[in-house]
């Protein structure tokens, strides 16, 4: 045994007390060294073959690798050495994007839109350092231009040596009729037919006989003046369709009747059609009952006419003013009936006396009126004021027939103007969904109301008390504002239940103020209760759109609505 521990003993063991100290019995047991009993082996050849792993491009068609490749070796190219001229390499570590090394460049956003709109419109742009230009096209001046500092007149100027450059030339007098072979070969406009040498195969005797008309018809467009966007000169006219103008006792036919009066001060709810108004060969636009006594009904329709009806004892179309070359838009009564206006999409607003059909005058701003409104002091029914497509709502004398005061606030085509407070202001609405209170000729808003919930208003009626307004909103309702001093929303009166979005259906209060009733998309008419907001009955009017409604002034359960048909009807 001591041998064997001597054979075992540590060999830097320096004195005989450690030697006994590891001999004793009470020491730590014996340890003997770790050693491996596999062969040794070389590993030079495999780190060769590593090192020439992670030196060479990885095979893009390989679908499994052996070993860990570096991200160099990801992102190195797949064939070919890199370029010799890069700043900074790929493959290298410098990169701070999986795409490469992208510098950080302080640009203004007002800057860049004005860098990548010049880019897109000139063909250059400014770099972020300003002391090169990019692209293929080059500035003239030394001073680059860009798109936000070049003047109007420039912009102009390079728009029709643009066109110039693009213009072909001038057609043949042969290709401008429809019939001849050269027309045909002009105006062959299909992307995919491509270009076609030779005529297509020959036209029969009935698309001959086509062509030639549409050439005559457009030859004698062109002889009236409405080829190039010119107006045409409409011939004002009016026809009676009464059987005499006056009465043997040398009344009008506009006089309303001496016993018309108020049988009931309480309205009640039609229920059944009693008559239709057929003439119009197109949508009715709107409709208003004659002020005060309701015996005639005025109609402005998409065919160019305006009607009138008698609403009493015929029944049948009275006279009808024909003065505005497209679709009317919308009328309006004096305050006695005896005169009216009309604003029609030709851009003109003509004021018409009832009785004689005859235009007394014709006022134009060259943009479309959408509405029209008279004052209706009776010291102040000269005056008109009239919203237009061009967010301005003009006001004229007409006895001067000048403008003498422009509301010009809104951001939208103006919709409405409804007078409230004694006719001493005035509310509008408008495509910017917002509505403006203003002082009857102070071009100054005094309230302006818009919310983020808020949508277009196209139709606002007046209740019968004046306290309060109701705006047909397009998101399918009907909201209720005060007209008091804050002309604040009622938040507990709404209506709804109806459709209406994408439609200027009219809104409108029985003459007792128990009853709201609009009209919808659908062609319905709804009636709501005013105190509960319930909705109270709904009449299936017209095929289509139901685009106005009107309550009878004095007949209190009678109820006229039009559509986009053309067909105007009495309810009762």
């Amino acid at each position: 045994m001591d041998l064997l521990q001597s054979s075992y003993a540590p060999d830097d063991a320096s004195s005989p007390e450690e030697s006994a100290a590891a001999s004793s019995p009470d020491s730590s047991p014996l340890r003997l060294p770790s050693k491996s009993a596999a062969p040794a082996v070389d590993d030079t050849a495999l780190a060769l073959s590593a090192a020439a792993s992670a030196s060479r491009p990885l095979d893009p068609s390989l679908h499994l690798v052996a070993f860990n490749p570096t991200a160099d070796q990801l992102w190195a190219p797949i064939v070919g050495p890199q370029h010799p001229h890069a700043p900074i390499s790929s493959a290298s570590g410098n990169r701070n994007h999986k795409l490469g090394h992208v510098e950080d460049a302080a640009v203004l956003p007002f800057l860049f839109d004005e860098q990548y709109n010049t880019f897109h419109r000139f063909g250059y742009a400014s770099d972020p350092s300003g002391l090169h230009i990019v692209g293929d096209a080059q500035p003239q001046a030394p001073e680059p231009d860009t798109v936000y500092n070049l003047a109007p007149s420039e912009h102009k100027r390079r728009r029709l040596l643009a066109k110039a450059d693009n213009q072909e030339e001038p057609l043949p007098p042969e290709a401008k009729n429809p019939a001849s072979e050269e027309w045909i070969l002009h105006n062959k406009q299909s992307p995919w037919a491509g270009k076609k040498e030779a005529p297509p195969a020959e036209l029969t005797e009935e698309q001959k006989q086509y062509a030639e008309a549409h050439a005559a018809k457009k030859a004698e467009k062109e002889a009236r003046g409405e080829g190039k966007g010119e107006r045409a000169e409409v011939v004002v006219k009016s026809t009676f369709h009464g059987k005499e103008e006056r009465d043997y006792q040398g009344r009008s036919w506009i006089t309303p009747p001496k016993d018309a009066k108020a049988t009931n001060d309480h309205c009640y709810i039609p229920k059944r059609c009693v008559h239709e108004w057929v003439g119009h060969t197109k949508g009715v636009s709107a409709i208003r009952f004659f002020p005060k006594y309701g015996h005639l009904l005025l109609s402005a329709s998409m065919d160019c006419k305006i009607k009138i009806w008698d609403v009493l004892e015929s029944r049948t179309c009275m006279r009808t003013y024909m003065g505005h070359s497209k679709a009317v838009r919308d009328i309006s009564f004096s305050n006695d009936g005896t005169k009216f206006l009309s604003a029609g999409y030709d851009r003109n607003i003509q004021y018409w006396d009832t009785e004689t059909g005859q235009v007394i005058s014709t006022f134009s701003t060259g943009k479309v009126p959408y509405v029209v409104k008279l004052n209706p002091d009776e010291d102040k029914q000269h005056i008109l004021l009239a919203g237009m497509s061009d967010k301005k709502i003009v006001q004229w004398d007409m006895k001067s027939g000048q403008i003498t005061q422009e509301y010009d606030q809104h951001l939208g085509a103006v919709n409405t103007i409804t007078f409230v407070d004694n006719n001493r202001r005035f509310v509008t609405s408008s495509d910017d969904k917002s509505l403006r209170v203003w002082e009857f000729g102070i071009p100054v808003v005094i309230k302006y109301i818009s919310e983020a919930h808020m949508h277009s208003m196209p139709s606002i009626a007046l209740h019968p008390n004046s306290n309060w307004l109701a705006a047909q909103s397009l998101d399918n309702q009907i909201l209720i504002y005060s007209t008091k001093e804050r002309f604040q929303l009622n938040k507990k009166k709404r209506f709804a239940g109806h459709i209406v979005a994408g439609y200027a259906c009219q809104v409108n209060f029985s003459p007792d103020g128990r009853f709201v009733m609009s009209g919808d998309g659908e062609g319905s008419c709804w009636f709501w209760d005013w105190k509960s907001c319930r909705r109270f009955k709904t009449l299936k009017c017209h095929n289509g759109v139901c685009i106005g409604c009107e309550w009878h002034p004095l007949e209190t359960s009678k109820v006229a609505t039009c559509g986009w048909d053309g067909v105007i009807k009495y309810w009762d």
